[in-house]
């Protein structure tokens, strides 16, 4: 069984959020600490992958629908453009074990990304 994490109890209710998007598989939401002008964080509400290497073995189309979402985000907060993160692993910065994409986009400045 997957470890609770706060993404867990976002998707439950127990930890509110204001929702950018939502589908059946996928949610998205402000990062509580943005590096950017815009920074949203797309995440499954399925709790099964903790990064995007085991997502994209073990259901491809939900790692597309990530994607897609992002794309849609960025085209409505930030004209199309935008760059997508995807930490992978504690080394790499990743401090949240649930896969989870940056949409970041504005002014990126020297910052760096955990999470």
């Amino acid at each position: 069984m997957a470890q609770e994490t706060v993404f867990s109890k976002i998707v439950s209710g127990e930890i509110p959020v204001e929702k950018l998007a939502e589908t059946e598989r996928v949610l998205a939401f402000p990062d509580m600490n943005p590096q950017a002008k815009v920074h949203i964080l797309v995440i499954p509400k399925t709790s099964e992958y903790e990064n995007v290497t085991e997502l994209a073995a073990g259901d491809a189309s939900l790692l597309s629908e990530i994607v897609a979402t992002a794309k849609e985000l960025a085209d409505k907060y930030a004209d199309g453009d935008y760059r997508l993160i995807f930490n992978n692993g504690a080394n790499a910065g990743q401090t949240v074990f649930h896969v989870h994409a940056h949409v970041l986009a504005g002014d990126l400045g020297e910052s760096s990304l955990v999470g």
